[in-house]
């Protein structure tokens, strides 16, 4: 696993310096650990991270500060991988943060469920290797907002759906449905299908296609 330089933004300090340890303890230089928005753009403008990972809800407001933060990094900087970590799933930012980040590593996960420590760890990887990470909740909310194409499918079909906006491959998903990888491809093609969707065979791009689709 390559070493990370990361800035973070948390605005509890028990959480801030405990995120700083766990990072630090797996390897990666946290090169800035702040508690608001204004800080988080300041140090992640001046510092040039690998990754940046972000509360959505902090100081002076506590309402979307930090997303919006995330959104401002991202104009000026569009490859900058971006990971939020919250506990609440605010959807128009969401969505925009999620679509801004067609070239670059993008993750939204949820604090409460994260279930791993490592599990996190690898997910920060993988968006700042420039893949999509999201949390199936956040996708079943963002889909939420369109109900009638989302109705079209199945329940094994959102299944498939989670765990593509998750980041993983047809083999991942058919190792965790214990299905064949020809069945899970018929699963997301049957998805892409139904929401009007080109198939596309690459995951990121498809992620952000289904997401893309609730901006419409």
């Amino acid at each position: 696993m390559r070493a990370l330089t990361i800035v973070l933004a948390e605005d509890s300090v028990l959480l801030r310096e405990g995120l700083t340890s766990l990072l630090r303890h797996f390897g990666h230089d946290v090169a800035a650990a702040v508690g608001d928005a204004e800080a988080l753009r300041h140090e992640a403008l001046a510092r040039q991270p690998d990754v940046v990972v972000t509360d959505v809800r902090m100081p002076p407001g506590f309402s979307d500060e930090g997303l919006r933060a995330a959104l401002s990094l991202r104009a000026d900087r569009p490859q900058l991988p971006i990971l939020v970590l919250s506990q609440y799933v605010e959807q128009t930012y969401a969505t925009e943060l999620i679509d801004a980040g067609r070239s670059a590593g993008t993750g939204y996960l949820l604090k409460d469920r994260v279930g791993e420590v490592a599990e996190f760890v690898d997910a920060l990887v993988r968006v700042a290797d420039g893949h999509t990470v999201i949390d199936p909740e956040v996708v079943r909310q963002l889909l939420d907002r369109r109900r009638d194409p989302v109705s079209r499918l199945t329940p094994r079909e959102r299944e498939v759906l989670g765990l593509v906006a998750e980041g993983r491959s047809n083999a991942a998903i058919a190792r965790r449905l214990v299905v064949t990888e020809a069945a899970v491809a018929k699963h997301i093609a049957g998805i892409l299908t139904k929401l009007d969707l080109p198939p596309d065979a690459d995951d990121h791009r498809r992620v952000l296609a289904v997401l893309a689709y609730l901006r419409a």
